[in-house]
């Protein structure tokens, strides 16, 4: 069964050439490796990039747009399959269920609150899927900071440390994907809050 790499990142426009390389390198990997990319399906900034890269490579691309989205995210309706979907909730929820592993490429609000829910499911047993922040200019080098902070304080679980990754190149992104595969992240026993 084909593998798939569920991306957060930014549609913002006009962001480093470093993070807009960062997302063509991503997605052509996924793309020549036979992943399928499962992502938020805006045709902007750097998911635009991701996908269209991947698509570019022969790999398979899932989009997964809220309708109040399609104009001011721009659509990607020419990338893969684009699935229209009622609500952000929505969007989150078919993008966990539709994917293997996670990805965080530089991204803002909307990838950090993407990046918790996924971490925060592992945590709590409802999931087991590997998460990786990738960026070769230490953008998520203050989040690390912030996951330390929490470990060192004493309100971090272990199952958190063991689903997140980091990479600083899509070379070594890929080496964790691969390496996923081999050793899947273990699911915590469910928890109730």
């Amino acid at each position: 069964m084909k593998r798939s790499v569920c991306l957060f990142c930014s549609a913002v426009e006009d962001l480093p050439a470093s993070a807009r390389g960062l997302a063509a390198e991503f997605g052509a990997a996924c793309g020549a490796r036979g992943l399928r990319l499962v992502y938020g399906g805006s045709g902007r900034g750097l998911m635009g990039i991701a996908a269209r890269a991947a698509a570019a490579a022969g790999g398979e691309v899932l989009g997964i747009m809220p309708r109040h989205l399609i104009r001011p995210e721009r659509a990607a309706e020419n990338i893969g399959t684009l699935l229209i979907v009622e609500s952000l909730a929505e969007r989150k929820q078919r993008m966990t269920e539709a994917a293997d592993l996670f990805v965080a490429l530089p991204g803002g609000i909307g990838t950090l609150n993407e990046l918790i829910e996924m971490l925060t499911l592992n945590d709590l047993g409802l999931q087991a899927k590997p998460v990786i922040l990738c960026a070769s200019d230490g953008f998520w080098q203050p989040f690390v900071a912030m996951i330390e902070r929490f470990r060192a304080y004493g309100v971090l679980r272990p199952s958190v440390e063991r689903s997140l990754r980091v990479a600083t190149s899509v070379d070594e992104t890929m080496r964790l994907i691969d390496s996923s595969a081999a050793s899947p992240v273990p699911a915590t026993e469910s928890r109730s809050v």
